[in-house]
C-alpha cells in the first residue's frame, strides 16, 4: 500500500498552480458558500484538467453556486434537506472500489440532501451513480426527488471526481 500524506487547510491561498502541483487529489470536506476567488478557480480548473482528482463530501454540493464549471464537477448542487434521520441507501454499484464493501441496502443516520437537479440525467457531465436513497425509508420533508442519487463519480475534462451526500454525521 502506498503511503498517504494529507494536508488539511482552510486557506484558499493554496489554490494556485505551484501549490496545487504537489497534490494528486483535493477534498472539499463540507465546504459551503463561495470559497475561491476567480484566480483560485482558474488555478483549480487547470490543475484538475491535468489529471487531478476531486472528492466532494456532503456540503461540497453547497459550494460555489455561481461557478458553472464547479457545478459540472460536483455533479449537482444542494437544494434543501429534511431533519437528520435514519434512511436506507441503495448501493447501485457494488463493484466500484468505494462501494464494494457495502451491503446492497445500507441503513444510516445522516442529513440527506435533496439536489437542485438529478446528476444521473445531466447531459453536460454525466455521472456514474454509486448509491441512491430509498425515499420510502425516511421522511423527505416534502421534497422527494423520486430517483435520488446520493453518491456518484465521473471522469470530467481530464480529471476524476467522486462525491457523496453523506458525511454530516460521524
Amino acid at each position: 500500500m502506498c503511503p498517504l500524506t494529507v494536508t488539511a487547510s482552510e486557506d484558499a491561498a493554496i489554490f494556485n498552480a505551484k501549490d496545487l502541483s504537489g497534490y494528486r487529489a483535493v477534498i472539499f470536506l463540507s465546504t459551503t458558500g463561495d470559497i475561491l476567488n476567480d484566480e483560485q478557480q482558474r488555478a483549480f480548473e487547470a490543475w484538475y484538467r491535468q489529471g487531478g482528482a476531486y472528492v466532494g463530501i456532503h456540503a461540497a454540493a453547497d459550494t460555489e453556486h455561481t461557478w458553472p464549471w464547479y457545478g459540472l464537477l460536483v455533479g449537482a448542487w444542494f437544494k434543501t434537506h429534511p431533519p437528520t434521520q435514519k434512511a436506507v441507501v441503495v448501493v447501485e454499484d457494488r463493484t466500484h472500489q468505494s462501494t464494494s464493501m457495502l451491503p446492497e441496502r445500507w441503513e444510516r443516520i445522516d442529513e440527506w440532501y435533496v439536489y437542485k437537479e438529478n446528476p444521473r440525467t445531466k447531459k453536460e457531465a454525466p455521472v456514474h451513480v454509486l448509491a441512491s436513497m430509498d425515499e420510502k425509508s425516511y421522511d423527505t420533508g416534502g421534497s422527494p426527488m423520486g430517483d435520488h442519487p446520493i453518491a456518484w463519480c465521473h471522469e470530467f475534462e481530464g480529471g476524476r471526481a467522486w462525491y457523496t451526500g453523506g458525511g454530516h454525521t460521524k
